[in-house]
């Protein structure tokens, strides 16, 4: 018998665009990983993510507030719903269905779609060594821990989680109410549900979620989270662009490209960065992060390169936003 599964993603809007956006497959690609699952049996679990068949070229349906639209996937299985959209909505997080149906089988799904409550700030944050420990500048140990570590396992920076979520409240003013949060990786979107289920199980704020574009083989598994890194950089303007009246707290790591993209960032939009953010993930300060930052501070930009996340407590209430 045929098997279908359907991945929705967290999607988002505004007051005159919605956005909502997931992947097709032919076959049975894991909703979750299991907690229980140690060893060899998780690794195996890990890999099977990669070995997923995306179905190309499929009518899909999107259902929310009296929208019925179909689209095609494309070739790698992903589809994409970006419609104008003038309904009236409240802010907060609001559950949209989309649905597909190969030959006689037919699959419906949820997903969760983010229109921001009115705030002033707007936080955007990288996963792998900004708040998971992920030791991305050691291919080896990266994917050791990746196949061997559950998400229980795995860890955040100390003092990481209630950063986040004073950032997350800060200004708000009932407990409903939060400013929008947006993790941006170069993880793949075969991580996605593994990311959903650590930062749930830490607390981290609730995010809308970007990653690279999928992967569907042992061989891609071997190269996860490396390569070309400007999808970050299209992404996170792309953020920008569709909500242009917040300015945004840019979160990072010093492993790999985050703070030279964070420059060029602040360079285009001048006016929407309050503040940048890089972890220090060696035992010294790189010179060349170092510069970059000190450039991206003479464009008005507060930074802070920092080892321990209560430096960047300390930092985030000196400059008022937490």
């Amino acid at each position: 018998m045929l098997k279908l599964d359907l991945k929705l993603y967290r999607g988002y809007v505004n007051d005159q665009h919605l956005v909502v956006f997931g992947h097709a497959f032919k076959s049975w690609a894991p909703d979750k990983f299991e907690l229980d699952k140690r060893g060899i049996k998780h690794a195996l679990s890990v890999i099977h993510k990669f070995r997923i068949k995306p179905i190309k070229n499929q009518e899909i349906t999107l259902r929310f507030k009296g929208i019925n639209l179909t689209t095609k996937t494309l070739d790698d299985g992903y589809f994409r719903f970006d419609i104008p959209f003038y309904e009236t909505l409240e802010s907060g997080w609001h559950t949209y269905e989309v649905a597909f149906k190969v030959k006689e089988v037919g699959i419906v799904a949820k997903g969760e779609l983010l229109k921001p409550f009115k705030s002033k700030f707007g936080i955007i944050s990288d996963i792998d060594d900004t708040f998971l420990i992920s030791h991305s500048n050691s291919f080896f140990k990266k994917l050791y821990i990746l196949l061997f570590k559950n998400i229980d396992k795995r860890k955040v920076f100390s003092d990481v989680a209630d950063h986040y979520r004073a950032l997350s409240l800060y200004g708000q003013d009932d407990e409903k109410s939060f400013n929008s949060f947006f993790y941006v990786s170069s993880s793949e979107w075969n991580l996605y549900d593994f990311i959903i289920e650590f930062t749930q199980l830490h607390a981290l704020p609730k995010a809308v979620i970007k990653l690279k574009k999928i992967k569907t083989g042992i061989r891609d598994f071997l190269t996860t989270g490396r390569g070309n890194h400007d999808h970050k950089y299209e992404k996170i303007k792309d953020i920008i662009s569709f909500y242009p009246d917040l300015q945004y707290v840019l979160l990072g790591d010093d492993s790999q490209h985050d703070a030279f993209i964070y420059e060029k960032i602040c360079k285009i939009y001048k006016l929407s960065i309050k503040a940048v953010y890089i972890r220090q993930t060696g035992k010294n300060q790189k010179q060349k992060v170092a510069r970059t930052l000190e450039n991206i501070k003479s464009l008005n930009v507060s930074v802070c390169y920092f080892k321990n996340s209560e430096v960047a407590i300390r930092h985030s209430h000196s400059i008022g936003v937490i």
